[in-house]
């Protein structure tokens, strides 16, 4: 999937969009999708200025906006106003190496379980080849009043 597929399955949009290609998916199973990361992010300014490193949660964000894409393609359908994914839990997340501007961060989520509305993945975000993040999610649907 191209930048334009990805804008119509993720509700995000810059400077929170975290996914720039998807690479390869496998409706209900696994996505593997990539983020550039370029000197230019807007969080490098203040983490750290001397030293720029992606903080940790914008990588678990990026492996849940991977997540979102896989789940919205086997759901057979696209992000609407009426309904939101919230993330709800993040289990054994661990970061073992930083990601530095220049890096291609590599998405990969697989789907462990689906139930009423709750999401369950194995995410790992690599560089490359080598894990750097890696993390349970856990994501939930919700209907807007």
């Amino acid at each position: 999937m191209d930048i334009h597929q990805i804008l119509e399955h993720l509700p995000h949009r810059y400077p929170f969009l975290l996914v720039d290609r998807v690479l390869a998916l496998e409706v209900g199973k696994s996505i593997h999708a990539c983020k550039n990361v370029s000197i230019n992010e807007p969080f490098f300014i203040g983490h750290f200025p001397h030293h720029p490193v992606m903080p940790g949660v914008l990588i678990m964000e990026a492996l849940a906006q991977a997540a979102g894409i896989l789940s919205f393609k086997t759901m057979n359908t696209k992000p609407s106003d009426d309904s939101v994914f919230y993330f709800v839990g993040i289990d054994n997340a661990r970061f073992k190496k930083p990601v530095l501007p220049g890096d291609q961060l590599h998405l990969h989520v697989n789907i462990t379980r689906q139930m009423r509305g709750i999401w369950k993945y194995e995410a790992a975000a690599r560089v490359d080849g080598e894990v750097v993040a890696e993390a349970d999610l856990m994501c939930a649907q919700r209907e807007l009043s």
